[in-house]
């Protein structure tokens, strides 16, 4: 565990050597979401190859960097990119940028991606608040030593997702005249996408969306007192009975749709942040 502070602390200054504003909020954009960093007032670029310790995406859509500067006069660090366990590094690596956002100073985290609907009453293209998981990755970044200094050894995960923000995001959305659900995420490890069989099973336990991500940075950020709203797109259907074949590139164009709702959704979250008393 002293390694992995070490590995945060060093991160977190060569990032404020290239960007010497403390973020407030900090998104992860998942497949098929990238382009959203296109709203940042850009202040500075930084590649994960330029971080020590971080990983590099190798993902479909992930072009690997940070995007720091303001959103609606907030400072802001988006990942354009994520780290999945699919891609071969251990949990504590794939969540290293939750704890260097945290030290640099984040106080609220949203993360987005891409997902497979489970649930027949969602559609393609539109938007699920994620309220809840399960955890089918079978895999945990806090598993170890624990630093006391990062977060508590037994986190308390009753409401992982932030139940104001998920309030605030479904406010923004009846303001805009869209949809979104509110729903379980089942997180698995991927690559592969399911089979018909595993597509009932996770409904059956209580699944609406299914994918491979999003669970490990969201345990990490619990444990590190960071309050999360997770956005899911759903891009493929998941009909156990009507499946047809699903590819990345599919799944990143129909993400690419949604486009303008998760703007809606991230600028009324960070118009709404001042108000918040707790």
């Amino acid at each position: 565990m002293e390694q992995l502070t070490t590995q945060i602390r060093e991160a977190a200054e060569s990032i404020r050597d290239c960007w010497t504003v403390t973020p407030r909020v900090g998104i992860i954009l998942g497949s098929g979401l990238g382009d959203f960093a296109d709203e940042i007032a850009t202040e500075a670029v930084i590649p994960y190859a330029s971080i020590p310790h971080f990983p590099q995406s190798t993902a479909l859509g992930h072009k690997g960097q940070f995007v720091c500067g303001t959103l609606s006069k907030t400072p802001v660090m988006a990942m354009q990119g994520r780290f999945h366990l699919y891609e071969g590094y251990p949990p504590a690596a794939a969540t290293l940028p939750v704890h260097v956002m945290k030290r640099l100073g984040i106080r609220t985290l949203i993360v987005s991606n891409a997902s497979g609907g489970l649930n027949p009453m969602y559609g393609s293209g539109e938007i699920m608040l994620i309220e809840d998981h399960i955890n089918m990755m079978f895999a945990n970044p806090l598993i170890g030593s624990n630093d006391d200094q990062l977060g508590p050894r037994f986190p308390d995960m009753c409401s992982p997702y932030d139940p104001w923000l998920i309030e605030v995001a479904e406010q923004v959305a009846r303001r805009s005249n869209f949809r979104v659900h509110r729903g379980v995420y089942a997180a698995m490890l991927g690559p592969t996408y399911e089979t018909r069989a595993e597509y009932r099973f996770l409904r059956q336990i209580g699944a609406d969306v299914v994918g491979m991500s999003t669970v490990p940075e969201v345990l990490a950020a619990v444990h590190a007192a960071i309050p999360v709203l997770a956005i899911s797109v759903v891009t493929n259907l998941c009909r156990p009975d009507t499946l047809g074949e699903t590819s990345g590139q599919e799944v990143v164009d129909v993400a690419q749709t949604a486009a303008s709702q998760m703007r809606a959704i991230v600028c009324g979250i960070i118009d709404s942040l001042e108000q918040r008393t707790c």
